[in-house]
């Protein structure tokens, strides 16, 4: 499966829309039901790591980036995404030789 962010990796994680680290805090169990903050996507490593470092407050993950139109909706997140999405072919990066075009 690819990851559903840069559809261009194999999926190797899972990302909690709602992190594991809050879902005990009262805010999320008064609003979300078990169910919905089990749920989540599958993606590639580099994205997982891209998702945390640009959004590093679980919290504000939880509340306004908990379903992947929102995740894209974060400019920074979406400009990797697509950066990601355009370097390699449909597929990942053993699908096939990289073309570079020829700059001579």
């Amino acid at each position: 499966m690819l990851c559903q962010l840069c559809q261009s990796d194999e999926a190797q994680n899972f990302h909690h829309f709602i992190p594991r680290t809050v879902h005990a805090n009262k805010w999320f169990k008064k609003r979300f039901t078990r169910e919905e903050m089990a749920r989540g996507i599958d993606v590639c490593e580099q994205c997982h790591k891209a998702i945390h470092d640009l959004i590093p407050d679980e919290k504000e993950l939880g509340r306004h980036y908990n379903a992947v139109e929102k995740l894209l909706g974060h400019p920074e997140l979406k400009k990797y995404a697509e950066w990601k999405k355009s370097r390699w072919p449909p597929g990942g990066r053993g699908s096939g030789p990289r073309v570079d075009k020829d700059v001579t």
